[in-house]
């Protein structure tokens, strides 16, 4: 949806766009470090040039606000996704799964990201606030289902996994993990 600042993109525009925030995700996905990823090569793997680039996005944080944008988005549909189509605590446990799969993007971006706009900025708590609603719907229909302890909040699953991914963990090593995570949850 556009509002009236924002005005509605060219069919091209729009593909460029897209393209460019795809390419940034995969870009800042395969490194630990977000400074490693220059603007030039984010444009030259989208395909585009730097200046449509930062037509798009004047300065590096507002690519990086996409990026993390979409991220949090694709979580938020996960997570609808998952609880419609398995029972609760397979949901909830599927939904840690693909947070878990995903959150190099995050891990690479979030510092210079919160450098940027400021860890207490509207930006952040209002994408918190989404991740927060996304978990806390698997997380009580799970209870309700008597599947997870009454004592557990979505800010606690949050955290758990979170501090999983920022370990790097991975293969088998990220399942042993996460069945310790699952395993903590239940009553």
């Amino acid at each position: 949806m556009t509002t009236d600042a924002e005005p509605r993109l060219r069919a091209d525009a729009a593909r460029n766009r897209a393209r460019l925030v795809a390419e940034a995700r995969a870009a800042f996905g395969e490194v630990d470090d977000s400074a490693s990823v220059s603007m030039e090569a984010v444009a030259k793997r989208a395909g585009v040039g730097i200046g449509t680039l930062y037509r798009h996005f004047p300065a590096r944080s507002d690519l990086m606000e996409a990026v993390y944008t979409e991220h949090v988005e694709d979580l938020r549909t996960a997570a609808a996704k998952l609880a419609a189509e398995l029972p609760p605590f397979e949901a909830l446990a599927a939904w840690l799964r693909v947070f878990m799969e995903s959150a190099s993007v995050k891990r690479a971006i979030v510092t210079e990201l919160v450098a940027s706009v400021g860890r207490d900025s509207d930006f952040l708590t209002a994408n918190k606030a989404a991740m927060r609603a996304a978990v806390g719907n698997l997380v009580s229909t799970a209870q309700q289902a008597g599947e997870v302890r009454d004592d557990v909040i979505a800010a606690d699953v949050l955290s758990l996994v979170s501090g999983c991914t920022m370990m790097h963990l991975e293969g088998e090593q990220a399942e042993r993990v996460l069945r310790v995570v699952l395993d903590g949850l239940r009553p």
